[in-house]
């Protein structure tokens, strides 16, 4: 290892001749991704870089000054360098994923760098790192785990040798089936693991892994976001392509929950196979299911290596679909390279680093290792079409002809990287800086507290705090992931044929509720797919308010038809799974889709019903009072006292009372009225139906007292007659105080009966009361109409007994015919039969009983004499 006294750019040179022979190794790739038809582990190559972090306290350091620069011979074939240390995976398909390994090396570098060169972050201690490559092979990854583990690169287990400096803790971004066997290994020794671009589900697993820690979000979160990104466009029939390794199969299950949970459907879950005998059939089947699929949603659950994979099969040809990614190895390709598809990924947050960004401006290429490739690499900062944050100034002949990686919108984990340095600096200082073992790092004692470091670091990583250069909050959660969320990118294709990835939302599960999830649908361009609306996927049209969802018998529950609501139910949204009942004082309107206040009715006098039933009552009270004008003015004349002159005044009387109490049925019912209508009614009506009766009794009884020696000529009087009028009235009067006494009438309002009207009537109270009280009206009709039937014949000079049985008769059809009209009618309806009833069967009676009298008084008044009864009556 290098001295601590040199310089930064001293040990960067020093880096430089010590990687020289690996540089190449690490920057060339030979695979090349051709026809769909070959073999795959022949042609993709992964190329995996681990960074061991080394630390070296400068009092140890001030006494191997002399021994800095080792022999040649001596030089470790990994990569080397004093600062601190990562892992990375890319595959190197084209020069662009060579391209970010590099700005993650730099990234590394620089952050390094900056800590070495704080004077008050670890202000006694150098940093220093040893990078290696484990290719993706997962032997040569244990065997450089070993290495790391003992400080040799023999490898020899549980065995440790302090040529360079005590071991901190290995930065790693491996794979994550290679990164879980490091983990098993580093839990043994108790070293930190701090992975900077997996997010696997399984490495959540704070048992099995205690000390492993990430700074990216888990893959948990990233299935909850894309849930919300599916509510949001309301995809609610999608499909799944995945792999078939722990991971992705472990997504999918809480993908297919949440997915379902939140309303929707998966179609189709299909898998593509890790061999590569099984992988050729896989994409044959998932295309032919694509192609079958009425999806227009497609999410692909795979590992970086496979989905670029999936980008030259023919499953990425299906054309009018909208991918939603989870890797963003899509999002990588430079702006020349323009494949045309829908795509929305997700991607842990990555922000620009400014003090990179100058790094990358100022830095002296030459201090680097250098071949053709990196060469072009440092070109590219030059191009003028770079962004002004990271272009360098160059020379003429410096610079490249073309954009190779310096206008990707992500450069590469940097961001990441970042901060898995400066956590780990930071939990070094904090742990330097506790009073627990301040007494033991400064002691003077040769055993440094550097020599208990894993376990005691452990401790402060789990409780990390800090506040980055962008002045946001770093810590890591109960799992040991970094407390960030994802942003959504897409892609926008610009007018001059080249292509942009745009940050269009995010989803922070750590935010506020109802804060985490944005999305900017305006920068969204998928195919001019968003051109008007996002793209509708569903198994079933949506369902428009004013209907719910009926779920298919045999189907998912996305597969529905849309039934109207019913009567008195509404639906506000879209596809509501059920109807909503409306308060009794609302109504649908005519969509359904909305409640409105129901409309009250009764019945007015301002309405065309009401004012022609008010002019009925006034003409049949006027004619009434005419005839008892009539009567009255004619009282001394024989036909007028032939049949109870007194009878006829009560029966008018009570008959224009009759009248006049059917205006207490229109208008709006109040607690009065209502107790007025029927009371009133039924009393006025009882005194004209015992009047019509007393005439009756007093017709047969003036029969049989024309017989000498009669005994009932004793019951002639007017006495007798007024007290059957009486009588029977009073009866009537007190059936009406029982019902009121009992249940009396109130107003209701009958919100049933008619459909989105309120009816504003008279509840009777006791229905019972109110048809005894007809009933009662009905037995001195009958009795009456009985009576008069019978004496129908009887010969007298002017028979009254045949108009009473007409008058009873047109009496008791109208009332019969009322029931069952009165029961069938609702509302306003059922008030105005009541009214025509009580109009009806009056006007029978004052007709057929009066109207034949006022004839003779008045066009034929020779009938109204004496002489002419007496010459009648002896005929």
């Amino acid at each position: 290892m290098g001295s601590a006294t040199l310089n930064s750019m001293d040990r960067i040179r020093d880096y430089k001749y010590y990687t020289a022979l690996e540089w190449p190794r690490l920057l060339s790739g030979t695979g090349y991704l051709g026809s769909f038809d070959f073999d795959y582990e022949n042609r993709i190559v992964i190329d995996q870089m681990c960074w061991r972090l080394l630390l070296r306290d400068e009092v140890e350091q001030s006494d191997t000054e002399n021994d800095a620069e080792p022999a040649a011979e001596e030089k470790p074939a990994h990569l080397y360098q004093p600062g601190v240390a990562t892992q990375n995976g890319l595959i190197h398909r084209h020069f662009h994923h060579v391209s970010l390994n590099y700005y993650n090396f730099l990234a590394f570098v620089s952050a390094v760098e900056e800590i070495n060169n704080s004077s008050e972050l670890l202000p006694n201690l150098t940093l220093g790192f040893h990078i290696y490559t484990p290719y993706n092979n997962l032997l040569l990854t244990y065997t450089i785990a070993m290495n790391i583990l003992s400080g040799m690169d023999s490898g020899i287990p549980n065995y440790s040798c302090k040529t360079s400096g005590p071991l901190g803790a290995v930065i790693e971004g491996i794979a994550a089936e290679h990164s879980s066997e490091i983990s098993s290994l580093s839990r043994i020794y108790h070293y930190p693991e701090i992975n900077y671009i997996s997010g696997n589900l399984v490495m959540s697993d704070t048992v099995k892994f205690p000390y492993f820690y990430r700074t990216v979000p888990s893959e948990l979160h990233l299935c909850a976001g894309i849930v919300k990104l599916l509510k949001h466009f309301g995809w609610t029939w999608v499909g799944v392509i995945a792999c078939t390794d722990e991971n992705s199969v472990r997504a999918v299950e809480i993908l297919k929950e949440g997915i379902e949970k939140s309303g929707g459907c998966i179609e189709f879950i299909e898998t593509i196979s890790q061999s590569n005998l099984l992988m050729v059939q896989d994409i044959a089947n998932i295309r032919n299911t694509i192609i079958i699929s009425s999806i227009k949603v497609i999410i692909l659950y795979c590992n970086r290596d496979h989905t670029e994979l999936v980008k030259y099969t023919p499953i990425w040809q299906a054309p009018g679909k909208v991918w939603i990614i989870t890797a963003e190895s899509l999002f990588t390709s430079p702006s020349y390279y323009v494949d045309r598809k829908s795509l929305l990924g997700f991607t842990a947050r990555k922000k620009n680093i400014p003090s990179f960004h100058k790094f990358l401006r100022e830095v002296n290429p030459a201090l680097f290792p250098s071949d053709s490739l990196t060469e072009e690499w440092w070109k590219d900062l030059c191009n003028n079409r770079c962004p002004k944050s990271i272009q360098r100034s160059c020379s003429s002949d410096e610079t490249s002809n073309y954009l190779s990686h310096c206008d990707i919108a992500i450069l590469g984990s940097s961001y990441n990287i970042y901060n898995a340095v400066y956590g780990l600096a930071h939990a070094l200082h904090d742990m330097i800086t506790s009073s627990s073992v301040n007494t033991t790092l400064w002691s003077g004692k040769s055993e440094s507290v550097l020599d208990f470091l894993p376990w005691k670091l452990h401790h402060y990583l789990k409780n990390l705090y800090f506040k980055n250069v962008l002045g946001e909050e770093i810590f890591f959660d109960e799992n040991g992931d970094l407390a960030i969320g994802y942003d959504i990118i897409s892609t926008v294709y610009l007018p001059d044929g080249t292509r942009s990835h745009e940050i269009v939302g995010s989803y922070n599960p750590y935010a506020s509720s109802g804060k985490g999830f944005t999305i900017n649908e305006k920068a969204i361009v998928l195919e001019d797919l968003f051109s008007k609306a996002p793209p509708h996927s569903g198994c079933s049209p949506s369902c428009n308010p004013g209907f719910w969802k009926l779920t298919r018998k045999g189907t998912s529950i996305c597969c529905y038809d849309c039934i109207p609501c019913s009567e008195g139910e509404v639906s506000n949204q879209t596809d509501m799974d059920t109807c909503i009942t409306c308060p009794e004082d609302q109504w649908p309107n005519q969509k359904r889709e909305a409640c409105i206040p129901k409309v009250t009715t009764f019945l007015s006098y301002k309405e065309p019903l009401g004012i022609t039933l008010t002019f009925v009552i006034i003409f049949f009270f006027l004619i009434t009072a005419v005839i008892l004008k009539i009567f009255i003015y004619y009282q001394d004349t024989p036909i007028v006292k032939a049949n109870n002159r007194d009878l006829s005044y009560i029966l008018l009387i009570s008959l224009m009372l009759c009248f006049l109490c059917s205006l207490i049925f229109i208008g709006r019912p109040e607690k009065v009225t209502c107790i007025l209508r029927q009371i009133v009614f039924g009393i006025t009506f009882s005194i004209s139906l015992s009047s019509v009766l007393a005439k009756t009794i007093t017709v047969v009884l003036a029969f049989h007292a024309i017989k000498p020696g009669n005994k009932f000529r004793k019951w002639m009087s007017s006495r007798f007659s007024n007290c059957i009028v009486l009588s029977c009235s009073l009866l009537q009067a007190l059936l009406c105080v029982i019902w009121l006494c009992t249940a009396h009438p109130f107003p209701y309002l009958n919100m049933k009966s008619e459909t989105g009207t309120i009816l504003i009537e008279c509840n009777e109270g006791s229905i019972v009361a109110f048809y005894c009280v007809l009933g009662y009206l009905g037995f001195l009709a009958g009795i009456s109409f009985i009576i008069a039937f019978l004496a129908r014949n009887l010969p007298d000079s002017f028979n009254e007994a045949k108009y009473i049985t007409f008058s009873m008769l047109v009496f008791c059809s109208v009332w019969i015919s009322f029931i069952p009209t009165y029961l069938s009618t609702k509302g306003k309806y059922m008030v105005a039969v009541e009214i025509f009833a009580i109009l009806a069967s009056s006007a029978g009676l004052l007709f057929c009983i009066f109207l034949p009298k006022c004839y003779i008084i008045l066009l034929s008044p020779e009938r109204n004499s004496r002489k002419f009864l007496s010459k009648t009556c002896n005929d």
